[in-house]
């Protein structure tokens, strides 16, 4: 049977480091980015400032263990208004710069406003994003399209890693690349005119997509032409997603409240299990690791521990209520064959119903903790984040026409899963984005911690599934024998009383009736059990992945440059995440259920 480690890519290679105490879990925060008009229309502004504070004090009080952040480049207008409110009331501010900052000032009217960008800046997670591909900054020294292609990619970051986007909008289209109708439209379509394509989603444009949630707050603007757009009026505040039959509501749709409940409950059972994931987690990133490395994948790194501590805690749990539940429902039929066949054997019937109370309070234990749902959450946001940690380390990244690299993870599966690409999206901002470029030794690092394999021997991830497919192989074939041989000694022990039983005597048969029940009834327990862990189903991904890894460790050694490396590990990355995503769905359809007593 499958002990705690036998999920489909935990790695305990030789490669990994030794158990390192992990920093304190941070909770994972509702990041809120902010889109809005500069010209607001100063009689608005006192309402306006009243409707983002109630729904900011809201959404601080109806997800207890998810806290806020905003995140917003402090522009002249609303994302001002939306930083001095959540300044009032002690939300911490995340501001991407969308050019260097002395440059980005230059676009402020006045002195004033320059002082407030600076004061806003103060205590805030302030760094610059990098110039566009294709730009340079001499290019963006001057207003004109290449400038404004940085507004479109820091449009573009911010819906990348929010998870709601609060827009200050008067409801018209677009006028200009990266304005307020443009971010929108990115953030529910991923298209943006003028930056990306228009058909940049198509592997998951029919899924449903837990990242197109809009709190639209409807303002004016001062200008001739202010008026909101017609279908709306001023002050107006819905909540606003692609729904095709219901795009506007006044409440959240229930879809994302369960998203960031569980998102909520991830935190609450970091916090519960702090003292075990500081000394029982294991890491990615060695202590020696560079500093430049450390800076771009530590946050990743310190999510990886804490969620694939959490995945083994409860597989451990459902693994053992299985194994408990199985051997139940084994002792089960005993009893019940003693009741039926075993003269003087009626009180079996109280240990048959003894027997089934225990099974039915741990399943009722473990539905009532959701241990089997946890288990799979946590194991596909580990594995989610290992892909993510050493793409980063790489510096594998989106295409400027996509959200994020893993944009795709989960998108087949239901959407309340989407709270795992929240977490990843969290867990990716603010590493590589504050550098230059990509972590110096980052990509050997990742080609010999990840792929592992040549020449230096069975490491990485290809060296955990070689072991793995022998360990589960064994494993499997161990107690299928087991099986077999209940199997064809209760068809023996049948044989001999169909062909000596009445030569026996009332002893000897009574033995043999009970093992001609109770031999076929383990053999039948083990095969439902194995059905359960989809043993066989594990055993064919550890083999497709090995090939996988021995394939891309091949084309790593062939390639003829780091660009190609990256092209292959971008596509390895892929591989592992659509494997992840089949594995989740595998065992989803296998539940804890009472019905296995």
């Amino acid at each position: 049977m499958n002990d705690a480690s036998d999920t489909v890519a935990p790695d305990k290679s030789a490669s990994a480091p030794t158990r390192a105490e992990a920093a304190r879990p941070e909770p994972v925060p509702l990041v809120i980015g902010v889109t809005g008009h500069r010209d607001l229309v100063a009689s608005e502004i006192p309402e306006l400032e009243k409707r983002v504070r109630g729904f900011l004090i809201t959404m601080q009080g109806r997800f207890g263990h998810l806290p806020l952040q905003i995140m917003t480049p402090l522009s002249e207008g609303a994302d001002r208004l939306v930083a001095r409110v959540a300044r009032e009331l002690g939300i911490p501010l995340i501001v991407p710069l969308p050019m260097p900052r002395a440059l980005y000032m230059e676009d402020f009217r006045t002195d004033a406003s320059r002082r407030e960008f600076e004061s806003l800046c103060e205590g805030a997670e302030v760094y610059e994003l990098g110039v566009v591909d294709g730009q340079s900054i001499e290019s963006i020294l001057e207003p004109g399209h290449a400038r404004n292609l940085q507004y479109a990619q820091m449009g573009v970051y911010i819906c990348s890693h929010c998870h709601i986007l609060l827009a200050l909008w008067d409801g018209k289209p677009a006028q200009m690349i990266g304005g307020t109708a443009n971010v929108i439209q990115f953030h529910q379509w991923d298209i943006m005119p003028g930056f990306t394509g228009d058909n940049t989603r198509m592997r998951q444009i029919l899924a449903d997509d837990e990242s197109d949630l809009v709190y639209h707050i409807v303002c004016s603007r001062d200008r001739p032409d202010g008026e909101p757009a017609e279908s709306f009026r001023p002050l107006q505040a819905l909540w606003f997603t692609t729904d095709a039959e219901n795009p506007r509501t006044e409440e959240l749709p229930p879809q994302y409240v369960e998203i960031f409940r569980r998102t909520s409950q991830f935190n609450e059972d970091a916090v519960k299990y702090e003292s075990e994931i500081e000394t029982g987690s294991w890491p990615l990133l060695p202590k020696d690791a560079p500093e430049d490395l450390k800076k771009a994948v530590s946050k990743i790194d310190r999510m990886f521990r804490i969620s694939d501590y959490l995945a083994i805690h409860y597989q451990t749990r459902v693994t053992l209520a299985l194994r408990i539940i199985y051997s139940l429902a084994v002792l089960m039929g005993i009893a019940f064959i003693a009741y039926t066949d075993i003269p003087g054997g009626d009180f079996m019937v109280y240990a048959f119903l003894g027997l089934f109370g225990i099974g039915f309070v741990i399943y009722k234990l473990a539905d009532r903790g959701a241990w089997h749902r946890k288990y799979l959450d946590y194991r596909a946001l580990a594995e989610g984040l290992r892909v993510q940690f050493y793409w980063a380390a790489a510096g594998v990244k989106g295409e400027r026409h996509s959200k994020y690299a893993h944009d795709n993870f989960l998108q087949k599966q239901d959407v309340e899963l989407g709270w795992i690409r929240n977490v990843m999206r969290v867990a990716g901002h603010g590493g590589v984005d504050r550098m230059s470029g990509p972590p110096a030794t980052g990509l050997d690092f990742a080609i010999q911690e990840w792929v592992g394999g040549e020449p230096d021997g069975p490491e990485g991830q290809l060296g955990y599934y070689v072991r793995k497919i022998d360990e589960r192989i064994r494993h499997s074939k161990l107690t299928e024998t087991i099986g077999t041989a209940c199997l064809w000694a209760g068809i023996g022990v049948t044989a001999a009383l169909a062909i000596a039983g009445n030569r026996l005597n009332e002893s000897w048969s009574s033995a043999l009736i009970v093992l001609m029940g109770i031999l076929p009834l383990i053999a039948a327990v083990r095969e439902a059990y194995a059905q359960k862990r989809a043993e066989k189903e594990l055993i064919k991904q550890y083999v497709f992945m090995s090939r996988i890894f021995k394939n891309a460790r091949r084309k790593l050694n062939e390639a003829a440059n780091d660009n190609q490396r990256l092209q292959i590990l971008r596509a390895l990355g892929n591989a592992a995440l659509d494997e992840h995503a089949e594995w989740i769905l595998i065992h989803r359809e296998r539940p804890l259920e009472a019905g296995s007593l």
